[in-house]
């Protein structure tokens, strides 16, 4: 905990729980974080105890000694999961410290909420925004997004992941002889919004041809919700090709990467997708929806697109790509070129520090 008397940091990041999660906003803020202390700011990185985004005495207790602990004008940048159902906490600081929202997507957006839960984090997300000098979005679709939440289009700096340096994957370069049965890989938690149901379904409808899927992600976020996947799985005989492979670190899933021959992400919604991102890094090929701001994190060319939650044209994408060779290699120089486009995480860092008031 940062007490008023101690050193006083260039920025201090507040994240919900464990600022090491290898999920993609908690991937994010490291990246953002290493490349700007590569820059040369002084950075803290605060997890804070509690339940997030619906708080818990705990949660509401740890914000606010937190930032109350803060000396005036501390640059305070707050992962939008704390602030979401604590505005009140928020705004009781937002006076006397320099406050940024870093918002990866609303919390009002995530699937399975119920309506009441939905419009309860509407109006508090609004409520906390207000708080705020700024808000980085992580897409311009979050960014225009946040109209609805009464922010302000000055208050708003667009910052997109950046991406790490991969190795291309083996299939860009093998003969097509060798890639059967296709690996197919899918990176995400296994929470409602990503989709896995959908995928499932979708794969038990190509069940004739040749393939192995990985499903890479924590299983512990949604617990009841990781059970329903599994028991699909079971239900539809695909308990020996869909591998549910639980978190991976950052060594072990470069190299599932590297063993890909297609990524596939079936998400409800992103706020942008960075795994998309990383995919196209090692030269995949992708699978995805239009869900959110996936329908402009994937550049033309280099994948296929359908509506989410749409099983059948899942399926049909799929069946596409394992059946058609010329669509194979199309999409393939499709990912090796937008590859070659990529930003990487000191053009991020520099953004995010100009977006901050720093050039």
């Amino acid at each position: 905990m940062i007490s008023a008397a101690s050193h006083v940091p260039d920025m201090t990041l507040l994240v919900a729980g464990d600022p090491d999660q290898l999920t993609g906003s908690y991937v994010y803020d490291a990246r953002i974080v290493e490349a700007l202390r590569e820059r040369g700011w002084d950075i803290a990185v605060e997890g804070l105890a509690g339940r997030f985004p619906m708080p818990d005495q705990q949660a509401t207790e740890s914000l606010e000694s937190t930032l109350g602990g803060l000396p005036d004008g501390t640059r305070v940048v707050i992962d939008a999961t704390v602030m979401a159902g604590l505005p009140e906490v928020v705004a009781c600081h937002g006076e006397r410290l320099d406050l940024t929202a870093l918002m990866h997507h609303p919390q009002a957006d995530e699937t399975g909420l119920s309506e009441i839960e939905r419009m309860g984090f509407q109006a508090s997300e609004t409520l906390a925004l207000m708080a705020m000098q700024r808000v980085i979005a992580t897409s311009t679709f979050t960014a225009e997004r946040l109209a609805d939440f009464g922010v302000l289009p000055s208050q708003i700096h667009v910052v997109e992941p950046g991406v790490s340096p991969a190795p291309l994957a083996a299939s860009v370069t093998r003969h097509e002889e060798d890639a059967e049965p296709a690996r197919l890989l899918c990176v995400a938690s296994l929470t409602p919004r990503k989709g896995h149901e959908v995928l499932i379904e979708a794969l038990a409808k190509v069940s004739e041809l040749g393939w192995q899927c990985d499903c890479i992600g924590g299983l512990d976020l949604a617990p009841e919700h990781a059970k329903r996947v599994e028991d699909m799985i079971e239900e539809q005989e695909l308990g020996e090709r869909v591998c549910l492979l639980g978190t991976r670190s950052p060594e072990a899933l470069a190299a599932y990467y590297a063993e890909a021959d297609l990524f596939v992400l079936p998400s409800y919604y992103e706020g942008y997708g960075m795994v998309v991102t990383e995919a196209l890094a090692h030269g995949l090929p992708v699978i995805t929806t239009t869900g959110g701001a996936l329908g402009h994190t994937l550049p033309e060319g280099a994948g296929l697109a359908v509506e989410p939650g749409d099983v059948q044209a899942l399926a049909t994408a799929l069946r596409r790509w394992l059946e058609e060779g010329a669509l194979r290699a199309q999409l393939r120089e499709g990912a090796a070129a937008a590859r070659g486009r990529q930003q990487d995480w000191s053009s991020a860092a520099a953004a995010f520090a100009a977006a901050l008031g720093e050039g």
